[in-house]
């Protein structure tokens, strides 16, 4: 059973930085598409940043630049770093597993089997 859990999110204002974990567990890690994916209120979810199963990095670009998705192995972990944040950046973030190499950029939500079950970012102006 993959199981994907989100932590790190909180209240900041802008220009601040936050540091998103999902923890993972239930499968073998490392051969899995990982990505991170947000969800305003009244909007559909969108891709932020996805690492595929070759570690290479894609990212949505209105956060190219601000943000970083990275992988520890050995702690079975994804991060997002977020920095630069601005209100806009506001949502629910969710980070996602797909048991195969995604399609680049690896951003759409329908190229992903397991989800988390998100934390809340708030950036206030």
């Amino acid at each position: 059973q993959v199981q994907l859990v989100e932590s790190g999110g909180g209240s900041v204002q802008a220009g601040g930085s936050l540091r998103l974990s999902c923890a993972e567990s239930g499968y073998t890690y490392g051969t899995y598409s990982m990505g991170w994916f947000r969800q305003a209120s009244g909007k559909e979810r969108e891709g932020v940043a996805s690492i595929d199963t070759y570690d290479r990095t894609f990212y949505a670009v209105t956060v190219k630049g601000r943000f970083t998705i990275s992988k520890d192995n050995a702690k079975n972990t994804l991060y997002l770093q977020m920095d630069s944040l601005k209100p806009e950046d506001t949502a629910m973030y969710y980070c996602a597993a797909e048991p195969r190499r995604t399609v680049i950029p690896g951003l759409s939500v329908y190229e992903y089997t397991y989800w988390g079950q998100g934390t809340q970012v708030t950036v206030s102006s």
